[in-house]
């Protein structure tokens, strides 16, 4: 295959990827997006292949490499559960980092087969890329495990400081500049190893101080990290669909970042030094009154929404685990049957990865028009009989827009306790994933649904039907 014609091919699979970034930007377009981007994976890889030209030996190699990928993600994909998606996400991130390591290595020790020059006599160019995407994949490796760690409870949620971390991190940071600089110049195998291991502590330092209710944010982050090292790879490898792909993961997740930073009310600067979120005190002495809440049933729940002419729903990481987006839909449709105005209000950041609650409730058939982000709802809550808040925490604390002294501060929530009344279904009154208490549990308005989400649902659903 010529040169000119790989360039035109990697140019329709960059497009292919564009189309299928703008396809899942919206529920209605995510098949035909994801279809896209498979078809624009396709034709890189095959096109690579081609313009190799690998022997025998190395084909097979490939051929079985994709084979036991492949096997393994067709595996992953089927059996994992929607409430485990974002650690998914971020373990598949340490992989890319990963991958970035080992490609930069295989650089290293054979250019020629490259086309970056001989052992020895490297291309200054391609030492300053090969550092530098090497760098951020090792980051990205060690900061997308403990993100893993984190999210799936293997390690504690809350953030992990060091003493002096952030001279520890600025002291890294300037020795990595340095031993990026020196490989350059001295093509050094011993410094290039330098790189991934300062690289490495870097990336488990930066992470560890973050706690559990930022993670989505870090999640996030670590996409466009390990884009920006598959970029990085691409100009060692002269791969014009990997800058490609690397660029839009690297830029699309940054945007991301930076629209979850506003979700949350953290500084975008911050996120990427890897510094925020660590410093948060404890939740402020805030007035509680005597705790005490409003403990209702479902035959309670139902009677209220029944007889309301507007109900918001709110749905968040609670009915994920639940698995009660199918029951949920079934309560609305009554209540639409009654004559009741329902709608659906999603907090950027609700189950911890933007987007999460949308493609739950899309499993379940819920009508898109019927689905409204915090913006574009957030006015409606004082209008509304009833907000049904149904495991979402964090994001309906009122602490994070009226206490000043609290960690959440200033994250902006959905106004649910504007509402004549708050249904809250939730298995306890423990805290969320902030792991601070949420004043919504004891106003006036409120009551509590303590019960498994789904099964409070159905029960409301049977109510409904009396």
């Amino acid at each position: 295959m010529s040169e000119s014609t790989a360039a035109f091919l990697y140019l329709v699979s960059g497009v292919l990827f564009i189309l299928a970034l703008r396809g899942l930007s919206h529920p209605t377009t995510s098949r035909q997006g994801n279809l896209m981007g498979m078809v624009g994976m396709a034709i890189a890889v095959l096109t690579t292949l081609f313009l190799a030209e690998p022997s025998f030996g190395g084909l097979l190699l490939i051929v079985v490499g994709i084979a036991i990928g492949g096997t393994a993600g067709a595996v992953i994909a089927r059996r994992i559960a929607m409430t485990a998606m974002p650690q998914l996400v971020a373990a598949f991130h340490s992989l890319v980092g990963l991958a970035a390591v080992m490609v930069a290595a295989a650089a290293l020790y054979a250019p020629e087969s490259m086309g970056i020059g001989t052992v020895g006599a490297i291309h200054g160019q391609a030492l300053v890329e090969m550092s530098i995407g090497v760098a951020i994949g090792a980051i990205t490796f060690t900061g997308s495990i403990i993100a893993f760690l984190k999210l799936d409870g293997r390690m504690s949620g809350k953030p992990i400081m060091l003493p002096s971390r952030h001279a520890i991190n600025i002291a890294l940071a300037v020795l990595l500049v340095v031993l990026v600089v020196w490989f350059a110049i001295s093509e050094s195998h011993l410094v290039f190893w330098l790189i991934v291991l300062v690289s490495l502590a870097l990336g488990v330092l930066l992470i560890v101080p973050i706690g559990g209710a930022d993670m989505p944010v870090v999640v996030s982050m670590l996409n466009s990290y390990s884009g920006w090292a598959a970029a990085g790879i691409g100009f060692t490898l002269q791969n014009l669909a990997l800058i490609i792909t690397g660029a839009l993961v690297g830029s699309s997740g940054a945007i991301l970042s930076y629209i979850m930073c506003k979700g949350m009310n953290r500084s975008f600067v911050s996120v990427i030094l890897g510094g925020f979120g660590g410093d948060s005190g404890p939740a402020g002495t805030q007035d509680l009154g005597d705790r005490t809440i409003k403990q209702g049933s479902a035959e309670d729940a139902a009677y209220l929404m029944a007889n309301a002419a507007k109900v918001i729903i709110v749905p968040g990481y609670g009915m994920a685990v639940a698995q009660a987006q199918h029951a949920l839909r079934e309560m609305a449709d009554k209540l639409k049957e009654a004559g009741v105005e329902v709608k659906y209000a999603i907090h950027p950041v609700a189950g911890r990865m933007p987007g999460h609650m949308n493609v739950l409730l899309a499993e379940a058939n819920v009508p898109y028009d019927d689905v409204f982000e915090l913006e574009d709802i957030n006015s409606e809550f004082s209008q509304a009989d009833v907000a049904f808040v149904i495991g979402a925490n964090d994001v309906t604390n009122p602490a994070a827009r009226d206490d000043k002294t609290s960690p959440i501060y200033g994250m902006p929530i959905l106004n649910v306790d504007q509402a004549q009344t708050c249904l809250f279904v939730k298995r306890s009154l423990g805290s969320g994933y902030a792991g601070i208490d949420n004043t919504l549990f004891y106003k006036d308005n409120t009551m509590m649904l303590l019960a498994d989400a789904k099964k409070m649902v159905e029960d409301i659903v049977k109510a409904l039907d009396r």
